[in-house]
């Protein structure tokens, strides 16, 4: 009877030692399973710390496509014709098809976009005015505006197309129409190949700020600056027209469009060098509404949507098309577009894009 209380009191003190070696044990082993996985993870071929494995990783997400950095298409520029009737000689979008999708399937894409995040859309072409007189482009404004309540709705167009009877009919739908034009000296438009009979380019630059105005659009101008204008002096012009935004672009080379074996248009002739467009930007910088964009700016940063519905990647140099988002949605399709969304950032391609946050004195 007497051996039965030191086994019990033995028994109590073998429970707590085993109590408390439980307890540091459990917390031993998160801490040695962190340590394993910062200084080592073993493999076939050694160690590799976690830098290393980090930086392995990085790669095979750049090169699969993460889905933790989905891009979301917040402004996208859709070229949904290719058709033109001006010359433009440094054209980047050439007249390769003339394909437009039916307007329901142009429908369906664009409530595609909207649901990925799209806020603003912009119709380019070719000349978007061009198809069915400017109808179709319309039904689609107003589509956007209308049933998507898209912020922002706008339109880059050569002009010499449109109609009074346009913004009668969809003006109250757009928040920007952007009209190229690369010189006040029409000479100089004919040269460029913006020409068209007796259609006198800076006149109707004109009437189309006058229209703008009067039916409450704001009113935007795109230049390309190039060999044959970039020795000019724009300045008053464009403070008397007064855009919202005056873009200036870099003559761009895009292989299979402007440049190469494959292309509709020979551009060479037309580029120039940074120096120069520099030096265009410095005569030019007291107009306040200048954007400026060389060719390191706009070659990855904008979202282009073409006439199928695909986005183009030009970060080779010429415009790699992805699958249709027809076929396989945006968020497929958006991983091949090759879009530098910093640099879209860093271009101030995010701004008060719609004509209600403008606040305008029409």
């Amino acid at each position: 009877m007497w051996l039965l209380v030191p086994l019990a009191f033995a028994g109590k003190v073998l429970s707590t030692c085993r109590k408390q070696l439980s307890s540091l044990w459990g917390s031993l082993v998160p801490l040695l399973l962190w340590l394993r996985a910062t200084l080592w993870l073993a493999g076939p071929d050694g160690a590799q710390t976690l830098t290393e494995r980090k930086e392995a990783e990085g790669t095979r997400n750049k090169e699969e496509g993460s889905e933790d950095e989905a891009l979301i298409p917040t402004s996208v520029n859709y070229h949904f014709t290719r058709q033109c009737n001006y010359k433009c000689g440094f054209c980047f979008h050439t007249a390769k098809t003339s394909f437009v999708l039916p307007l329901e399937e142009a429908k369906k894409g664009l409530l595609m976009l909207k649901d990925a995040g799209m806020e603003k859309i912009n119709f380019s072409g070719g000349e978007p005015f061009i198809h069915q007189r400017g109808d179709y482009l319309g039904k689609m404004v107003k589509f956007c505006k209308e049933d998507l309540a898209l912020p922002s709705v706008s339109i880059v167009s050569n002009g010499s197309l449109i109609r009074e009877q346009w913004f009668k009919s969809y003006g109250e739908y757009l928040d920007i129409l952007a009209i190229s034009c690369d010189s006040f000296d029409e000479q100089v438009n004919v040269l460029i190949g913006r020409g068209q009979g007796k259609i006198n380019h800076v006149e109707n630059l004109q009437k189309l700020r006058k229209w703008c105005r009067d039916y409450k659009v704001a009113f935007k101008i795109n230049s390309v600056i190039n060999r044959f204008n970039v020795e000019q002096d724009m300045k008053e012009h464009i403070k008397a027209l007064n855009p919202v935004r005056w873009k200036v672009f870099q003559c761009l080379l895009i292989e299979g469009e402007n440049s190469g074996k494959d292309a509709l248009r020979e551009a060479e002739r037309f580029i120039i060098s940074d120096e120069e467009f520099e030096g265009f930007l410095e005569r030019h910088k007291e107009v306040s509404c200048l954007v400026p964009e060389s060719n390191q700016k706009m070659k990855d940063s904008y979202l282009i949507l073409d006439e199928y519905m695909r986005f183009l990647n030009c970060t080779n140099g010429r415009k790699e098309p992805s699958k249709s988002i027809l076929d396989v949605g945006v968020e497929a399709a958006i991983k091949f577009s090759g879009f530098d969304e910093k640099m879209f950032l860093k271009r101030g391609g995010k701004y008060t894009w719609s004509k209600a946050d403008l606040r305008l004195d029409w």
